[in-house]
């Protein structure tokens, strides 16, 4: 029952996101009003994050599985992407360095300020 309970918690937050993604004319993903919406509950305190834990451990861990429809959508899609496939892997390399550059960074600053606060008190 913890689980179910979790998962609705999980899932309503998701349909909030959804549900600004209609009113809300941005190129910004539903998922995404999504996630910030439940950092914010989770900072908050609104949501404790032992209300959710065990479920979005079990959704993260089983992640992988669900891209394999897209990938075997790729698969299918070869001849279309044969001839994109040299400038698609470059993008694909480059923002991936990108995006793990930015978060080492914001990790470092992030805890290099943790450490600088505790050290001040």
């Amino acid at each position: 029952m913890r689980y179910i309970k979790q998962l609705l918690i999980i899932l309503a937050i998701t349909c909030i996101g959804e549900i600004l993604k209609y009113f809300i004319p941005l190129p910004i993903p539903a998922s995404i009003y999504g996630l910030v919406i439940m950092f914010i509950c989770l900072a908050a305190g609104i949501i404790k994050l032992d209300q959710v834990r065990e479920t979005a451990e079990f959704l993260v861990e089983i992640m992988a599985i669900m891209f394999i429809p897209p990938a075997v959508g790729l698969i299918s899609s070869w001849d279309q992407l044969s001839s994109v496939l040299v400038p698609f892997a470059v993008i694909t390399v480059l923002s991936t360095f990108i995006v793990m550059i930015i978060t080492g960074k914001t990790a470092d600053f992030l805890l290099s300020r943790k450490k600088g606060g505790s050290a001040d008190e």
